[in-house]
């Protein structure tokens, strides 16, 4: 089976209807966040690469179509679904770079069935990739100095979203990751310690320390808190000194209060002249937790990320929005309480101190801004290449740096919000007017 029935089924049915109508004029729909999540005072964007890749290989195959005839499809729709391809063309941001509610992440012009029929999976990648992306970026702020190590895969929803967040992390500056299939793929540091069964599993604890060094090559990480944690500091003390370690060693800490535990190791280490030793801390941690070790001067080195990002914990979500704006040359606009969208294709202009003004996409640029939806794809090929770790991380670098202080605090952050150009204004202004005479005129003919 392929991508296609990766959807929901009511985009095949308004597609089986659309192309039974004849309904397959170009249509425009905008894939946005409504709101930011709570002390969320930026988004970044990650997932659009997906987006692309999906919609160039986009197509129904045999096996899909001989499933759906057995749902009750009729061979006309299915001959229809057969001939479709995306063909149609996509401006969208670049991965990694900072975005606000309201702006469109991809925009998707192409004929009514096939841009419909891309939402779903569109939307599946923006959010989940968004939403981790996001959380990756401020643990990194919240840090500071410390190193973080991505530990995220065994509690990851699924090993496929597992691989999504080394990458994602890797992205955000995250140093390596414990995944090792990620590693091996992405090019990234594969890094890992040991468990506390590895340490159980021998007669002593200094036992396991020494088999742990003899059986494997470096870096050396003593998982030192199986039993009593300052005690275990001074074992793995013992065990460097007993085996002349002078590179690449560490002591992990993984429970109790991290900060009073990192400055007992630290005291303990630095007395026995082992001031190369490095201190590394993980257990449910968090850019909150970060922001909190840093604020104490716990004197920690390097930080195991798992559970809270993998999920995003606090939002594992961002709501996401696929909605059209244009059917033809004809706006469109919805105009539900707290769900009202803006009409037509548009551009988001960056001006300097990240101050966003979303236009009208045939609209000229301010003076000294750039455009974040960049052509991404053209008559359903990609023209937009697929960005590296790399590159990626250089956007979120550049961004951040000019992203206001107030957006990157961890509790309580201030968003900025994209300003409305007037020509986008007065387009949805006039939309709106044609609506609402369109549902009066409904209401008397009724």
């Amino acid at each position: 089976m392929g991508d296609a029935l990766v959807t929901d089924l009511y985009e095949l049915n308004m597609a089986a209807s659309y192309l039974r109508r004849g309904m397959t004029a170009p249509a425009t729909f905008s894939l946005f966040v409504r709101g930011l999540p709570s002390d969320r005072g930026f988004l970044v964007a990650a997932g659009i690469d997906d987006c692309l890749d999906y919609l160039e290989t986009f197509r129904f195959e045999d096996d899909d179509l001989a499933w759906l005839a057995q749902q009750g499809f009729s061979s006309e729709t299915l001959d229809a679904f057969a001939a479709i391809g995306f063909t149609g063309d996509v401006e969208a941001v670049e991965e990694g770079r900072i975005v606000f509610a309201g702006e469109p992440l991809l925009e998707v012009t192409a004929p009514l069935p096939e841009a419909q029929l891309a939402e779903t999976y569109l939307l599946n990648q923006v959010t989940f990739q968004t939403a981790i992306a996001t959380k990756a970026v401020r643990c990194r702020l919240a840090a500071g100095p410390i190193e973080l190590v991505d530990f995220a895969l065994r509690r990851t929803h699924g090993t496929q979203a597992g691989m999504c967040v080394a990458r994602l992390s890797a992205m955000a500056g995250f140093v390596g990751t414990s995944n090792v299939a990620a590693a091996r793929e992405l090019g990234l540091h594969a890094a890992g310690t040991m468990a506390h069964s590895y340490v159980e599993a021998f007669p002593s604890e200094a036992a396991s320390f020494r088999a742990f060094v003899e059986d494997l090559p470096p870096p050396y990480t003593f998982l030192v808190d199986t039993y009593d944690t300052l005690a275990g500091v001074e074992t793995a003390a013992r065990v460097v000194h007993e085996l002349d370690l002078t590179d690449r060693v560490s002591i992990r800490l993984d429970s109790g209060d991290l900060g009073e535990l990192a400055r007992g190791a630290r005291a303990i280490l630095d007395e026995r002249g082992l001031g190369h030793v490095h201190i590394f801390v993980s257990g449910s941690l968090d850019e909150y937790m970060l922001e909190d070790l840093v604020a104490s001067g716990a004197p920690i080195d390097a930080a195991g990320v798992g559970t809270r990002l993998g999920t995003a914990a606090d939002a594992p979500y961002v709501d996401s929005v696929y909605k059209l704006v244009q059917v033809g040359s004809r706006p469109v606009m919805k105009l539900s309480a707290e769900k009202e969208t803006l009409p037509g294709p548009k551009q988001v202009w960056r001006r300097d101190g990240i101050a966003d003004v979303l236009a009208c996409r045939h609209e000229p640029a301010p003076p000294g801004a750039e455009e974040l939806l960049k052509p991404a794809m053209r008559g359903g090929r990609r023209i937009l290449a697929r960005s590296s770790i790399q590159d990626a991380r250089a956007r979120i670098d550049r961004d951040l740096e000019r992203l206001p202080a107030a957006a990157k605090r961890i509790r309580a952050p201030d968003a900025p919000e994209p300003v409305l150009s007037a020509e986008l204004r007065t387009l949805a202004g006039a939309t709106r007017a044609a609506a609402e005479k369109l549902d009066r005129w409904q209401d008397t003919a009724s």
